[in-house]
């Protein structure tokens, strides 16, 4: 296909300047072509008559063309969000200026990226001499940035013969960063967060913590904290609150090997995997600890040091919305050399990997039992769906029999490897996806209570 052939498909496709004949004005001249076929059949049709009423027909679609708004008159403007959650919808508000004297039937598509969801074209009527607002909704499945730099319109006649095209350029850049959505809902209620998934965060060890403030006592308080000093002083039963202590030092491993872009009910490992991480983040953070965050595959892809504050939990996001999976195995025995290398106080690390894949690298042991001396560790992964449904299937064939003997002798397999690395005090577990970010937190919150760090 030559240059100019592109050119005049590129038109069709809604890609390009140009005019364009509607449907309208095809049916007008097929239809006129029609008559003039079935009136040959009966009487004889001389060739001007129809070439003059062709030519008016044409002339008169000409005239409903000029009388078309000026494209050089008209304006687009486009309001979309600078972030956008992966997976959540987004309204996205297109303004048409129409300054002209005529009213005009739009057909608009956006240019945005081909993954976000595009229900396009989409219509509307703009009126002479306003501007109309027209809003569409959009998702974003995949994070990343991403740079938006076209708006299309198109727009009909007055009778709608004929159609003009146009393309207006403005650049706006779109971060899709992950879904934020567990992590807002822990901020604003931590208790009904954990509650929600059948988790409750326990009270804390007595005699742990640090002072927080006096209050009145309620019926299931220690009466050994009742403080008497202000009982007396208040004629009231005032007990004294503790918290744990703040300042602790969480740093959470993130695992971009191939084995984390196994797909799940929602995105990949990886996806649920920063999702879980962001939450635990922010939940440190608004405890008041330091909070490190390391991404990594073959090598170290990222590295924020601890610090504290909710400010911390941006820089975090903007660090790692963008990491991906990599299609290569990950080096675990080169990240825990690295993490001795930055962090040098005892913290708690929380690895979020593939369990399976983890057990069998017995080069990473060596490291971790050393790392285990100065630190608290817990992997957490996402458990294998299907190999748990086909351990627990009933049978009725020899080739189901076989099937389930498989997984249940895989899951064992994995049973013992785990119930090894435990003895050396490397906690694992694994649960489901939906289930990730609570049980990260619950842990967390589980360790500062216990004052384990």
């Amino acid at each position: 296909m030559n240059k100019s052939l592109k050119n005049l498909w590129g038109r069709f496709l809604f890609r390009d300047k140009g005019i364009l004949p509607t449907s309208r004005l095809v049916l007008l001249l097929s239809l006129l072509s029609l008559t003039f076929i079935l009136l040959s059949l009966f009487v004889n049709i001389s060739w001007p008559i129809i070439f003059l009423s062709n030519l008016f027909v044409i002339l008169f679609s000409l005239v409903d063309l000029v009388l078309t708004p000026n494209k050089k008159a008209l304006n687009m403007t486009r309001t979309i969000p600078s972030e956008m959650e992966r997976g959540v919808s987004y309204p996205v508000n297109i303004v048409v200026e129409n300054p002209t004297e005529y009213d005009m039937n739009v057909e608009i598509k956006d240019g945005i990226p081909q993954s976000f969801f595009r229900p396009f074209p989409f219509t509307g009527k703009v009126e002479k001499n306003t501007r109309k607002q027209l809003t569409y909704h959009t998702t974003a499945p995949v994070r990343g940035e991403y740079l938006v730099s076209h708006l299309y319109l198109r727009y009909q006649s007055r009778i709608g013969l004929w159609q003009k095209q146009m393309k207006f350029v403005k650049e706006d850049t779109i971060k899709v960063i992950p879904d934020m959505t567990e992590t807002k809902q822990y901020l604003e209620n931590a208790q009904k967060f954990l509650i929600h998934e059948g988790i409750a965060i326990r009270k804390q060890k007595s005699g742990v913590g640090e002072f927080s403030k006096i209050r009145s006592y309620v019926v299931g308080d220690d009466p050994r904290k009742i403080n008497w000093r202000q009982t007396a002083k208040l004629q009231e039963v005032m007990t004294n609150e503790y918290e744990p202590e703040h300042g602790k030092y969480i740093t959470i491993l993130i695992d971009c090997g191939r084995m984390m872009g196994a797909e799940l009910k929602k995105g990949n490992r990886l996806e649920r995997s920063l999702e879980a991480a962001l939450t635990v983040a922010a939940a440190a953070l608004q405890k008041g600890d330091y909070v490190a965050v390391l991404a990594f595959s073959k090598k170290v892809k990222a590295y924020i040091p601890p610090a504290k504050g909710l400010s911390h939990l941006q820089t975090i996001l903007k660090t790692i919305y963008n990491v991906q999976v990599d299609a290569a195995e990950s080096n675990y025995a080169e990240v825990f050399q690295y993490l001795q290398l930055v962090q040098k106080k005892r913290s708690l690390i929380l690895l979020f990997s593939d369990v399976k894949t983890f057990l069998y690298e017995e080069s990473a042991l060596i490291y971790l039992k050393k790392v285990r001396q100065r630190h608290l560790f817990l992997m957490i992964g996402v458990e294998d769906e299907i190999l748990r449904k086909r351990a627990a299937n009933p049978v009725t064939s020899l080739d189901e029999t076989m099937v389930k003997g498989v997984a249940q002798q895989q899951l064992l397999r994995k049973k013992r490897e785990k119930a090894k690395w435990e003895k050396q005090g490397l906690l694992m577990t694994e649960t489901r996806e939906e289930r990730l970010s609570t049980i990260a937190v619950s842990h967390y919150i589980d360790t500062m209570n216990r004052g384990l760090l």
